[in-house]
């Protein structure tokens, strides 16, 4: 499991956090691209990656043969719901900035990918991304599906009722990897979430993503890879979607971990 040490030791760097900034503009880089118009050699931002990889900061994934870089908000987000909190918040403002800037990114090649660890059980975790009554307490929906591959799920968001016949379990392997198509956006969820009449036309016109949720033993805790992709190309849903995962991801792990659910 990253400690806070680890996160912090691989911020204080200028040049990873250069690294982190051009993620930030552009995620889902080869490091080819991270090197072009950097003053620093081939190697060296091989070696500042790999810290950050280490920290959790940067998440990486393959596309045919390249290998491409990704920021990770999840470490930065926890440290700033659940550690930042016991303190002033204005003494450690920059770090909160920090936590914006990642939040608000949006992934290359339209997908997001956000990493983290928490102290469970492969078998709670499942619990909690499947079971109504979990995710109606970090996640604000209930599911009624029975998480077979190509059944139908029905998203229930506190009335507003999203069901089509596309909105599938794609991939069901209990306790390791659960992966379907995102819920439909319906002209109720758009007045239930407040999203204006310009934008539902943008976004009611754009194809169908998907989340997989990979499920990893790793010691006394388990981590869990959320990968959100599959959007169009400027894409104005996967914006909205990628603000909304950090801290749906911090309720999780501090539901799992604490028995409370954060705050709304």
């Amino acid at each position: 499991m990253i400690g806070v040490d680890e996160i912090f030791k691989a911020l204080a760097d200028p040049s990873r956090r250069k690294l982190l900034d051009r993620l930030n503009e552009r995620n889902g880089q080869t490091l080819r691209e991270l090197c072009e118009g950097l003053d620093m050699a081939r190697q060296s931002v091989s070696k500042h990656l790999a810290v950050l990889e280490a920290a959790d900061l940067v998440t990486t994934s393959w596309r045919g043969r390249e290998k491409l870089h990704f920021l990770n908000a999840a470490p930065v987000n926890a440290i700033a719901e659940r550690w930042i909190g016991r303190y002033a918040r204005e003494r450690v403002r920059a770090l909160d900035d920090l936590k914006e800037a990642l939040e608000a990114t949006a992934m290359a090649d339209n997908d997001f990918v956000y990493k983290t660890y928490i102290k469970t059980t492969p078998e709670q975790l499942w619990q909690a991304l499947t079971d109504p009554s979990f995710t109606s307490r970090y996640w604000g929906v209930t599911f009624k599906s029975d998480w077979k591959p190509g059944s139908r799920i029905v998203w229930d968001m506190k009335g507003t009722i999203m069901d089509d016949p596309e909105q599938v379990v794609l991939e069901s392997n209990p306790y390791s990897r659960l992966s379907y198509t995102w819920h439909s956006i319906t002209p109720e969820f758009a007045e239930a979430v407040g999203v204006t009449p310009e934008v539902y036309e943008k976004i009611s016109t754009e194809r169908r993503s998907k989340v997989t949720f990979d499920i990893e033993p790793a010691g006394a805790v388990v981590k869990l890879t959320v990968t959100h992709g599959d959007f169009e190309p400027g894409s104005t849903l996967a914006t909205m979607v990628g603000d909304g995962w950090p801290h749906l991801l911090s309720g999780l792990k501090t539901l799992l971990e604490t028995g409370e659910a954060l705050p709304e």
